[in-house]
């Protein structure tokens, strides 16, 4: 088939076998690759009675058509498995260069099962497959891992890992590569590390065979000079996502303290400008990125179990990072946030739920619900040392960080004391760097998101700015609009920045997708395979999780019972009953029951006959 690699790899870690098989072209036909491959062969293949940490628990790396191929932002690929964070659906997207070389080796999804005896990794050098000892990375930090990887391999591996955080199956641990892009959500860096693998290490020399070679050539040429043309490509490019850092406070959507408010008044010190002036070192940019996000920095700190300040590097900290690990623990300077960043990343941990996981345990310390006998020393808002002691212990899983490293939610249950009221979290997953007390549509994208709380399903927030934030109008269409267009450039395998941050026409999927593979999609075509996605994610959480429904929906209480304190947002919250009304209007223009469940008429108009029928089997629709 044109655009695909043409095989699936599949690796048993328990018996040692390895096989491929030919990519079935229905299965392209109807779930176009990426995310979509990852959803249908775990939705196929996992019994539900599978733990998150089980051998039977599936990984799968899976890049997109357009991965690999010469047009803006084609280096993403998906990593899914049955996430240990929430107990449902879980996946996760990482640029840099491995979705590219997974397509060069010949491969649209690697499939891992099993649990090796002893640590191992994995090295995939085009048809060769093998698992290889890793004793002498075991332990060692996700950065250092890579960096020790390409020394033994070869500069010309692209190489993902995990860190201490993985080993110890904390629950949000991340995947590394590129020496800072991260799949941070989700714990599928616990996964892998369940199943004792350090590593991923991919070389490929072959091509991907194209509809019209020429015409893909002259129609990718157009893209890129489409980006440079841009009147935003200027602006975006010396900031990255934290350029946005500004926005989001002054319009009262900035995570502080935990959540208890929506506005930083120390956010000048930590922005994009001051990351800019005080620790760029670089942009760094991903696999055909003609606008790099990534800003490779410098910053002081303690390194491994040094005592004295020494020069560190790190890529970022990226908006999200800035959010939680800046503002929601009150940490007001650049180079501060750039440390943890660093710490986190070495960990191997998601800097979202580690920004939250720190802020909460803070909110705890102040209110006495937690204290220094339980977790060893002082702990402040504000107080780096504080945050860096509360990341550390939870990837090693010491002392409180035992407690912490599997999420707010379980953390919450476990400490009481009223606690759950601040774990702030959906589904399981700790709320990323939106604050929605005053954002209709970003909330309903917060509760509807099929792997709990992020913003990259449908970062609606601007929508919101733009038509108006006491209303309730509209919002759903949007957030719909939104979950079935920006999910589809992770089945493609392309960054959705382009068209996010500067406008990039989406027309021009619609016109390079018929050239790569040679089947005539319109964009419509593109989008129903996006909501066939969506609704079959729904379908898998249904299958997984007993009870799943529109109890899973709902926010933490501090989202709809508290209103903001302070700042633009001041007395803003969303009470139950709005956020009720949201969700009968969302589930209604679903075509999903009261409770949040996909009927079988909306399964079978999707192409999702079988779907249908197992939940029909298992008592669910």
């Amino acid at each position: 088939m044109n655009g695909y690699g043409g095989k699936i790899l599949r690796i048993d870690l328990s018996s040692g076998h390895v096989r491929t098989e030919p990519v079935p072209e229905e299965l392209a036909r109807k779930f176009l690759g990426g995310r979509g491959f990852a959803a249908k062969l775990l939705y196929d293949e996992l019994d539900p009675a599978t733990e998150p940490f089980s051998p039977a628990n599936m990984v799968v790396f899976a890049p997109g058509p357009l991965s690999g191929v010469f047009l803006p932002g084609s280096g993403k690929v998906t990593l899914a498995s049955k996430s240990p964070a929430t107990g449902g659906y879980g996946d996760s997207n990482m640029g840099g260069h491995m979705a590219s070389e997974l397509k060069y080796a010949g491969y649209d999804a690697v499939v891992i099962t099993g649990a090796a005896a002893k640590p191992g990794y994995i090295l995939i050098d085009d048809d060769r497959v093998e698992v290889r000892d890793a004793a002498k990375y075991w332990g060692r930090g996700a950065i250092e891992s890579e960096r020790m990887l390409l020394d033994d391999l070869g500069e010309d591996f692209r190489v993902a890992t995990i860190g201490p955080a993985g080993e110890k199956l904390v629950r949000f641990a991340c995947v590394s590569h590129d020496f800072g892009r991260q799949a941070g959500r989700t714990g599928i860096g616990a996964v892998l590390g369940s199943k004792k693998v350090k590593a991923i290490a991919v070389r490929g020399s072959k091509t991907i065979p194209l509809a019209d070679p020429k015409g893909v050539l002259a129609k990718g040429r157009e893209m890129f000079e489409a980006c440079f043309s841009k009147p935003g490509f200027k602006e975006w490019t010396p900031y990255g996502t934290a350029g946005v850092t500004d926005w989001v406070n002054e319009v009262g959507a900035f995570p502080t303290r935990n959540f208890q408010t929506s506005f930083f008044d120390g956010h000048k010190e930590i922005n994009g400008q001051r990351l800019k002036e005080k620790i760029l070192i670089t942009d760094k940019g991903c696999f055909g990125c003609p606008i790099p996000c990534g800003k490779y920095s410098r910053t002081k700190g303690f390194a491994g179990s040094g005592r004295e300040k020494e020069t560190i590097y790190v890529e970022g900290p990226e908006y999200e990072t800035i959010a939680l690990l800046g503002g929601n623990c009150g940490i007001r300077d650049i180079e501060d946030v750039a440390y943890l960043n660093h710490v986190c990343d070495e960990l191997g941990l998601d800097t979202i739920s580690g920004g939250n996981v720190a802020a909460f345990a803070i909110e705890c310390y102040e209110r006495g619900i937690i204290g220094r006998d339980k977790v060893g020393r002082e702990l402040r808002f504000g107080d780096t040392g504080s945050v860096a002691y509360l990341l550390e212990q939870t990837a090693r899983r010491e002392g409180i960080g035992d407690v912490l490293a599997d999420g707010v939610k379980a953390a919450a249950a476990k400490l009481g004391g009223g606690s759950e009221r601040f774990a702030i979290h959906v589904k399981g997953l700790e709320v990323s760097g939106y604050e929605p007390r005053w954002a209709p549509a970003m909330m309903l994208s917060y509760m509807t998101a099929d792997i709990g709380a992020h913003h990259n399903r449908s970062w609606a927030i601007t929508h919101d700015v733009a038509t108006g934030r006491d209303t309730l109008e509209g919002k759903v269409d949007k957030v719909i609009e939104l979950q079935h267009t920006r999910p589809l450039f992770d089945l493609l395998g392309v960054c959705r920045l382009q068209w996010v941050e500067i406008g990039f026409d989406l027309r021009y999927y619609e016109e390079i997708f018929p050239l790569v593979t040679g089947w005539k999609y319109t964009w419509k075509d593109l989008l129903m395979a996006s909501e066939r996605v969506w609704n079959l994610t729904r379908a898998f959480n249904i299958k997984h999780i007993e009870g799943f429904g529109r109890s899973y929906d709902y926010p933490p209480a501090r989202f709809s019972e508290e209103p903001v304190p302070d700042g633009p947002a001041k007395g803003k919250y969303i009470p139950r009953e709005k956020l009720d009304s949201l969700l009968d209007e969302y589930y209604a223009k679903r075509g999903w029951s009261k409770d949040g469940r996909p009927t079988e008429a909306g399964l079978m108009r999707l192409g999702l006959d079988g779907v249908a029928d197992d939940l029909a089997r298992l008592g669910r629709l």
